[in-house]
Protein backbone atom coordinates (compact mmCIF):
# COMPACT_ATOMS: atom_id res chain seq x y z
CA UNK A 1 0.00 0.00 0.00
CA UNK A 2 0.96 3.55 -0.81
CA UNK A 3 0.82 6.11 1.14
CA UNK A 4 -1.88 7.93 -1.16
CA UNK A 5 -4.05 4.67 -0.78
CA UNK A 6 -3.53 4.69 3.09
CA UNK A 7 -6.69 5.61 4.98
CA UNK A 8 -4.55 7.98 7.20
CA UNK A 9 -0.99 9.25 6.04
CA UNK A 10 1.27 11.40 8.79
CA UNK A 11 4.26 12.63 6.15
CA UNK A 12 6.72 14.31 7.91
CA UNK A 13 4.95 16.23 10.47
CA UNK A 14 6.55 18.57 12.75
CA UNK A 15 4.80 20.21 15.52
CA UNK A 16 6.57 23.25 17.44
CA UNK A 17 5.04 25.87 19.66
CA UNK A 18 6.42 29.14 21.07
CA UNK A 19 7.46 28.79 24.73
CA UNK A 20 8.40 31.93 25.74
CA UNK A 21 11.34 33.04 23.45
CA UNK A 22 12.18 29.80 23.07
CA UNK A 23 9.95 27.01 21.11
CA UNK A 24 8.75 23.45 21.90
CA UNK A 25 8.93 20.71 19.83
CA UNK A 26 5.72 17.99 20.28
CA UNK A 27 6.22 16.48 17.43
CA UNK A 28 9.26 15.82 14.90
CA UNK A 29 9.08 14.72 11.58
CA UNK A 30 6.60 11.66 12.05
CA UNK A 31 5.40 9.88 9.67
CA UNK A 32 2.35 6.85 9.64
CA UNK A 33 -0.02 5.55 7.40
CA UNK A 34 -3.20 3.53 9.10
CA UNK A 35 -5.34 1.55 6.56
CA UNK A 36 -9.13 1.19 6.38
CA UNK A 37 -10.56 -0.75 8.89
CA UNK A 38 -7.24 -0.45 11.01
CA UNK A 39 -7.53 0.19 14.66
CA UNK A 40 -4.35 1.60 15.72
CA UNK A 41 -3.60 2.46 19.42
CA UNK A 42 -0.90 4.99 20.38
CA UNK A 43 0.73 5.23 23.28
CA UNK A 44 3.92 6.36 25.14
CA UNK A 45 5.16 8.70 28.04
CA UNK A 46 3.79 11.77 29.16
CA UNK A 47 4.15 14.74 26.86
CA UNK A 48 5.09 12.66 23.77
CA UNK A 49 2.51 14.46 21.21
CA UNK A 50 -0.11 11.96 21.70
CA UNK A 51 -2.72 14.25 21.78
CA UNK A 52 -1.11 16.82 19.45
CA UNK A 53 -1.26 13.83 16.99
CA UNK A 54 -4.58 13.31 17.04
CA UNK A 55 -5.32 17.28 16.85
CA UNK A 56 -3.83 17.83 13.99
CA UNK A 57 -5.87 14.64 12.49
CA UNK A 58 -9.28 16.11 13.96
CA UNK A 59 -8.34 19.36 12.29
CA UNK A 60 -8.07 20.85 15.56
CA UNK A 61 -4.63 21.78 14.92
CA UNK A 62 -2.32 22.09 12.10
CA UNK A 63 1.52 20.77 11.46
CA UNK A 64 4.17 23.24 10.87
CA UNK A 65 6.01 21.27 8.69
CA UNK A 66 4.76 18.29 7.04
CA UNK A 67 1.03 16.98 6.31
CA UNK A 68 -1.37 14.81 7.43
CA UNK A 69 -3.71 13.17 4.47
CA UNK A 70 -7.56 11.36 4.92
CA UNK A 71 -8.10 9.60 1.86
CA UNK A 72 -5.90 11.10 -0.04
CA UNK A 73 -6.60 14.87 0.57
CA UNK A 74 -4.98 17.13 2.67
CA UNK A 75 -6.82 17.33 6.26
CA UNK A 76 -7.69 20.94 6.48
CA UNK A 77 -10.34 21.31 9.34
CA UNK A 78 -12.71 19.49 11.13
CA UNK A 79 -14.97 16.94 8.93
CA UNK A 80 -18.18 15.09 9.14
CA UNK A 81 -15.66 11.91 8.32
CA UNK A 82 -13.98 11.96 11.50
CA UNK A 83 -15.65 11.83 14.62
CA UNK A 84 -13.85 12.67 17.60
CA UNK A 85 -14.21 11.24 21.45
CA UNK A 86 -12.38 12.46 24.02
CA UNK A 87 -12.27 11.69 28.34
CA UNK A 88 -14.42 14.22 28.84
CA UNK A 89 -17.71 12.96 27.56
CA UNK A 90 -18.92 16.26 26.22
CA UNK A 91 -22.48 15.60 26.62
CA UNK A 92 -24.95 18.04 26.24
CA UNK A 93 -26.72 17.92 30.15
CA UNK A 94 -29.91 19.18 29.23
CA UNK A 95 -31.11 16.92 26.51
CA UNK A 96 -31.34 12.72 26.61
CA UNK A 97 -29.22 9.97 25.82
CA UNK A 98 -31.60 9.69 22.43
CA UNK A 99 -31.54 13.73 21.84
CA UNK A 100 -27.73 13.68 22.22
CA UNK A 101 -27.14 10.88 19.54
CA UNK A 102 -29.84 12.60 17.48
CA UNK A 103 -28.16 15.71 17.68
CA UNK A 104 -25.48 15.32 15.05
CA UNK A 105 -27.73 14.26 12.78
CA UNK A 106 -30.42 16.65 13.07
CA UNK A 107 -27.33 19.75 12.44
CA UNK A 108 -26.89 17.42 9.18
CA UNK A 109 -30.95 18.02 8.13
CA UNK A 110 -31.22 14.39 8.45
CA UNK A 111 -35.32 13.88 8.45
CA UNK A 112 -37.09 13.08 11.74
CA UNK A 113 -38.00 9.14 11.06
CA UNK A 114 -34.50 8.63 10.10
CA UNK A 115 -32.23 10.21 12.73
CA UNK A 116 -34.61 8.40 15.29
CA UNK A 117 -34.02 5.18 13.64
CA UNK A 118 -30.21 5.95 13.39
CA UNK A 119 -29.60 6.96 16.96
CA UNK A 120 -31.77 3.72 17.90
CA UNK A 121 -29.49 1.44 16.20
CA UNK A 122 -26.88 3.03 17.40
CA UNK A 123 -27.81 3.42 21.32
CA UNK A 124 -28.55 -0.63 20.82
CA UNK A 125 -25.37 -1.41 19.82
CA UNK A 126 -24.34 0.10 22.88
CA UNK A 127 -26.55 -1.15 24.95
CA UNK A 128 -28.07 1.90 26.33
CA UNK A 129 -31.41 1.20 24.84
CA UNK A 130 -33.25 1.04 28.49
CA UNK A 131 -31.69 4.65 28.99
CA UNK A 132 -32.78 6.39 25.72
CA UNK A 133 -34.89 9.08 27.76
CA UNK A 134 -32.15 9.51 30.40
CA UNK A 135 -30.69 12.81 31.13
CA UNK A 136 -26.67 12.27 31.55
CA UNK A 137 -26.42 13.61 34.79
CA UNK A 138 -28.80 10.17 35.90
CA UNK A 139 -26.10 7.95 33.86
CA UNK A 140 -22.82 6.27 35.40
CA UNK A 141 -18.95 7.84 33.33
CA UNK A 142 -19.32 4.44 31.65
CA UNK A 143 -22.71 4.49 30.52
CA UNK A 144 -21.93 8.46 29.39
CA UNK A 145 -18.91 7.57 27.23
CA UNK A 146 -20.94 4.64 25.78
CA UNK A 147 -23.56 7.24 24.51
CA UNK A 148 -20.77 9.98 23.46
CA UNK A 149 -19.27 6.47 21.00
CA UNK A 150 -23.01 6.07 19.96
CA UNK A 151 -23.56 9.57 18.99
CA UNK A 152 -19.78 9.29 17.11
CA UNK A 153 -20.80 6.43 15.27
CA UNK A 154 -24.46 7.70 14.52
CA UNK A 155 -23.09 10.50 11.86
CA UNK A 156 -21.40 7.52 9.82
CA UNK A 157 -17.85 8.98 10.11
CA UNK A 158 -15.58 6.69 8.46
CA UNK A 159 -12.56 7.60 11.00
CA UNK A 160 -12.77 7.58 14.95
CA UNK A 161 -10.23 9.62 16.38
CA UNK A 162 -10.46 8.95 20.27
CA UNK A 163 -8.07 10.82 22.63
CA UNK A 164 -8.60 8.17 26.48
CA UNK A 165 -11.65 8.18 26.35
CA UNK A 166 -12.13 5.41 28.89
CA UNK A 167 -9.00 6.94 31.43
CA UNK A 168 -11.23 9.11 33.84
CA UNK A 169 -12.91 4.94 34.43
CA UNK A 170 -12.64 2.97 37.04
CA UNK A 171 -10.82 -0.43 36.23
CA UNK A 172 -13.71 -2.85 35.76
CA UNK A 173 -15.54 -0.57 34.16
CA UNK A 174 -13.13 0.00 31.46
CA UNK A 175 -12.46 -3.68 30.69
CA UNK A 176 -15.95 -3.52 29.98
CA UNK A 177 -15.86 -0.32 27.65
CA UNK A 178 -12.94 -1.65 26.01
CA UNK A 179 -14.83 -5.25 24.99
CA UNK A 180 -18.10 -3.32 24.55
CA UNK A 181 -16.10 -0.80 21.93
CA UNK A 182 -14.23 -4.02 19.91
CA UNK A 183 -17.98 -5.50 19.73
CA UNK A 184 -19.31 -2.41 18.39
CA UNK A 185 -16.49 -2.13 15.82
CA UNK A 186 -16.82 -5.55 14.98
CA UNK A 187 -19.84 -4.91 13.62
CA UNK A 188 -19.53 -1.55 12.35
CA UNK A 189 -15.72 -1.31 11.01
CA UNK A 190 -14.37 2.34 10.99
CA UNK A 191 -10.65 3.13 11.06
CA UNK A 192 -9.40 3.83 14.68
CA UNK A 193 -6.59 5.95 16.25
CA UNK A 194 -6.99 5.54 19.88
CA UNK A 195 -5.00 7.13 22.20
CA UNK A 196 -4.14 5.67 25.75
CA UNK A 197 -1.71 5.60 28.36
CA UNK A 198 -2.36 2.20 29.82
CA UNK A 199 -0.07 -0.35 27.87
CA UNK A 200 -2.77 -3.32 28.77
CA UNK A 201 -5.62 -1.23 26.68
CA UNK A 202 -3.43 0.12 23.97
CA UNK A 203 -2.24 -3.93 23.17
CA UNK A 204 -5.85 -5.72 23.85
CA UNK A 205 -7.75 -2.91 21.31
CA UNK A 206 -5.16 -2.88 18.23
CA UNK A 207 -4.31 -4.35 15.57
CA UNK A 208 -1.00 -2.30 15.66
CA UNK A 209 0.35 -0.32 18.47
CA UNK A 210 2.49 2.82 17.65
CA UNK A 211 4.46 3.52 20.90
CA UNK A 212 6.17 6.72 20.66
CA UNK A 213 9.20 8.39 21.84
CA UNK A 214 9.67 10.90 24.72
CA UNK A 215 10.02 14.51 23.88
CA UNK A 216 10.27 15.32 20.74
CA UNK A 217 7.75 12.79 19.91
CA UNK A 218 8.73 10.51 17.55
CA UNK A 219 7.97 6.84 16.40
CA UNK A 220 9.84 4.79 18.54
CA UNK A 221 8.41 1.34 17.77
CA UNK A 222 5.49 -0.14 16.44
CA UNK A 223 3.89 -3.80 17.50
CA UNK A 224 2.22 -6.04 15.49
CA UNK A 225 -0.59 -7.34 17.45
CA UNK A 226 -2.74 -8.98 14.32
CA UNK A 227 -6.58 -9.98 15.23
CA UNK A 228 -6.58 -12.55 17.80
CA UNK A 229 -10.02 -13.02 19.41
CA UNK A 230 -10.44 -10.39 22.12
CA UNK A 231 -11.89 -11.74 25.25
CA UNK A 232 -10.57 -12.90 28.65
CA UNK A 233 -8.56 -16.21 27.33
CA UNK A 234 -6.54 -13.66 25.16
CA UNK A 235 -5.79 -11.43 28.46
CA UNK A 236 -4.68 -14.24 30.27
CA UNK A 237 -2.42 -15.60 27.44
CA UNK A 238 1.30 -16.05 26.70
CA UNK A 239 0.84 -14.44 23.71
CA UNK A 240 -0.85 -10.98 25.54
CA UNK A 241 1.84 -11.16 28.30
CA UNK A 242 4.43 -11.12 25.66
CA UNK A 243 2.96 -8.28 23.58
CA UNK A 244 2.42 -6.32 26.74
CA UNK A 245 6.22 -7.20 28.20
CA UNK A 246 7.61 -5.30 25.09
CA UNK A 247 5.05 -2.32 24.57
CA UNK A 248 6.32 -1.53 28.47
CA UNK A 249 9.68 -2.11 27.79
CA UNK A 250 9.45 0.29 24.89
CA UNK A 251 7.09 2.54 26.66
CA UNK A 252 9.27 2.85 30.27
CA UNK A 253 13.09 1.59 29.07
CA UNK A 254 13.40 3.45 25.70
CA UNK A 255 17.25 3.96 24.93
CA UNK A 256 17.29 7.34 22.91
CA UNK A 257 16.64 5.64 19.75
CA UNK A 258 14.14 6.25 17.15
CA UNK A 259 12.86 3.28 15.16
CA UNK A 260 12.92 2.91 11.13
CA UNK A 261 10.31 4.20 9.26
CA UNK A 262 7.63 1.51 8.84
CA UNK A 263 5.58 0.15 5.92
CA UNK A 264 2.20 1.11 5.36
CA UNK A 265 -0.06 -1.66 6.86
CA UNK A 266 -2.29 -2.98 4.65
CA UNK A 267 -4.74 -6.44 5.59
Amino acid sequence: MTSNAAKISVQGVTKTFALGRDTFTALDNLSLDIADNEFVTVVGPSGCGKSTLLNILAGLDEPTTGRALVDGSPVSGPGPERGVIFQQYALFPWLTVRQNVEFGLRTAGVPKAERRKRAEHFIALVGLEQFADALPKTLSGGMRQRCAIARAYAVGPSILLMDEPFGALDALTRVKLQEQLLDTWSKEKRTVLFITHDVDEAVFLANRVIVMAARPGRIYDVVEVGAPARDEDFRLSPEFTALRNRVWHSVYHQDGRTAAPMPSKTH
